[in-house]
């Protein structure tokens, strides 16, 4: 099993979401982070005043899939998140050792 763990633009979240669902990946947590990569934030003028926000709003998307999965999920996020512009984001990968769904006590892809 492995761990995706993605970075993406905010808007492009719910066509991922949607694109994953359609090749069968049902589970995945989302939660709301900020970063900044070679884009390095941008700059902002409010009320006159020029100032830089250095940190971007993005999104982390977490999803574990079976090993025979992994190259559709990955092609897919990289698919539907490009805009083709500087901060479109990063896929990271793990190995996952274990998982167990808690209520059931299913191990292993069985738990995903």
């Amino acid at each position: 099993m492995k761990k995706i763990e993605a970075i993406i633009k905010p808007f492009k979240l719910d066509e991922v979401k949607d694109a994953l669902q359609d090749i069968g990946i049902h589970g995945l947590t989302v939660s709301e982070v900020r970063g900044f990569g070679r884009q390095k934030g941008n700059a902002e003028v409010y009320q006159g005043t020029e100032y830089v926000v250095d940190f971007l709003p993005k999104v982390k998307l977490e999803l574990v899939v079976a090993d025979a999965m992994l190259e559709k999920a990955v092609k897919v996020i990289m698919a539907t998140a490009t805009t083709d512009r500087i901060g479109d984001g990063k896929i990271f990968i793990y190995n996952i050792e274990e998982a167990i769904r808690i209520r059931t006590g299913e191990r292993g892809e069985d738990a995903i």
